[in-house]
């Protein structure tokens, strides 16, 4: 699962679409915020936008140093796994793909511009 920082400048979302791209070789699209996690120790006071994209174009391939397997999994392929698996992500990943989360997508009405505005 892609994270990263934004760049000077940057929108979180836009943040995002980067990282995937960065991180999995594929072009993506925000579909909407899942969430705001606090980070703990040793990022006290951080936080992290947390968003659901959708595939836009290309395959997944690693692309860097902080991604040693970019590819799409099932359920099945993560209890298959026998290495370690950070445990933040992989409890993110089965809530998504069981289906227990809540959505906020971008609001289109807002008077300060649809784009970034999750209400």
């Amino acid at each position: 699962m892609p994270w990263g920082r934004l760049d000077g400048g940057e929108s979180p979302a836009a943040a995002a679409i980067r990282e995937v791209a960065e991180e999995g070789g594929v072009r993506a699209a925000v579909e909407g915020l899942l969430g705001v996690q606090e980070l703990p120790e040793p990022w006290p006071g951080w936080i992290a936008l947390v968003y659901l994209c959708s595939h836009v174009d290309g395959e997944p391939e690693p692309r860097d140093r902080e991604t040693d397997a970019a590819r799409y999994y099932t359920l099945a392929d993560l209890d298959a796994l026998r290495e370690p698996v950070e445990p933040w992500s992989s409890w993110l990943v089965r809530r998504v793909l069981a289906g227990r989360f809540t959505l906020t997508r971008v609001e289109a009405g807002n008077p300060l511009g649809g784009h970034g505005s999750f209400l």
